[in-house]
């Protein structure tokens, strides 16, 4: 008879819309109750529920326009600590044992860089022996704690990299990142029509895609599951046929995504280095910088209403249109076959740069679905027939 020890672990991660009201965590502590009557261990790593992360961080603006961040990690830690309650009393009341532990309680190690914090060290024990005990455990995603005892966060989506480094320190045999969306897409089908569901994608091009601003998953999450050989699965939450699986072996070299990027602002300087150290000291997440002009991503700089560049000025919001491409050489006609795809559609090329893995373009914001329309067309096609 297999006791405990011998059944598989599965690792779930539920992000915030998974997990945004009470109907929905009833959804999901039903979800997980059947993954362990599958005959697995069960590890869920919770998000704050919908919106409650930005509601604490707006809490924390009305007191002081610029908080620190040991207070602000302290604060909006919260949010995924109620998740994680509320969650493990649901499955409790469908029958089956489940435990909650908090980042700190679950070993997650990390720096001491708030609000940014890397993982160091992943010391799992309490989980095990709760798993050992026959419990689902629970665990608040997005957070650690630092070797001075601090609670410390880990950034916009830090919860898949909290559930990828969990899934490796328990030899997990897979990691589920839960959604409302039923796996990746070539691109985002609410833009491009002739989007497609991709049922295979390497880690490699999923991590070009996540580096080019798709919401797909958190790219240092992805690039950990490549390091530590995680075999990762972008499923809904709600269940249904299939997903995408995200192999760590390579696939063969193609044109895999389209993203858009529109979390993106560009400040402008005729002196460069002077306005990348206001920047820097403003604790701005730097996504580029060019002669003259410097991009910031605006997804984790929790500061930015509070800046005030005397170096330069901004030039606003704009976006990046990226193909994300694994391993493809970027050779003059498919470079050629690009731009001139974005000619035809008449969209305003403001710049352009290519490398191994992908090709971004910027364009104006309201010109960014027809571009990647354009580019879908040109470069993706009907060459992906679901991965």
């Amino acid at each position: 008879m297999s006791g405990p020890l011998q059944q598989s672990v599965v690792v779930q991660k539920y992000g915030g819309s998974s997990v945004a009201d009470l109907d929905k965590i009833k959804a999901v502590a039903a979800r997980i109750v059947a993954t362990r009557d599958a005959g697995h261990q069960v590890v869920a790593v919770v998000s704050a529920m919908g919106n409650t992360t930005n509601e604490l961080l707006g809490l924390a603006r009305q007191l002081s326009p610029a908080p620190g961040r040991r207070e602000l990690d302290m604060l909006i830690s919260v949010g995924e600590r109620i998740s994680m309650a509320l969650l493990s009393m649901a499955v409790n009341d469908l029958g089956a044992p489940a435990v909650s532990f908090t980042g700190s309680q679950s070993g997650i190690i990390t720096d001491e860089s708030h609000s940014a914090a890397q993982i160091v060290a992943v010391r799992p024990q309490r989980i095990q022996a709760a798993l050992q005990a026959g419990n689902v455990v629970i665990v608040a995603g997005f957070q650690g704690v630092s070797r001075d005892k601090e609670v410390t966060t880990l950034g916009r989506g830090g919860t898949d990299l909290s559930a990828v480094a969990l899934a490796a320190a328990l030899k997990a045999e897979w990691c589920e990142i839960c959604s409302d969306v039923d796996g990746i897409y070539t691109a985002d089908p609410r833009k491009v029509s002739a989007a497609k569901r991709m049922d295979t994608l390497s880690v490699d091009e999923v991590l070009a895609m996540a580096r080019q601003g798709a919401k797909v998953l958190q790219a240092d999450a992805v690039a950990l599951a490549k390091r530590l050989g995680i075999e990762l699965l972008a499923t809904r939450t709600s269940g249904g046929d299939g997903g995408t699986r995200i192999q760590v072996p390579p696939l063969p070299p193609r044109v895999s995504g389209i993203t858009i990027d529109e979390q993106l602002e560009v400040f402008a300087s005729q002196d460069t280095t002077a306005l990348f150290q206001e920047l820097v000291q403003a604790g701005a997440p730097i996504r580029s910088v060019s002669p003259g002009l410097i991009t910031v991503d605006l997804r984790n700089w929790h500061d930015r209403a509070a800046f005030v560049p005397t170096s330069g000025h901004s030039q606003g919001p704009t976006c990046q249109v990226s193909a994300a491409m694994c391993h493809v050489q970027v050779d003059g006609v498919l470079t050629l076959e690009a731009l001139n795809a974005l000619r035809i559609a008449g969209i305003r090329l403001l710049s352009w740069q290519a490398s191994g893995e992908s090709m971004v373009f910027r364009v104006p914001a309201d010109q960014a679905q027809a571009a990647a329309e354009a580019l879908h067309t040109a470069l993706i096609g009907d060459s992906l027939q679901g991965g």
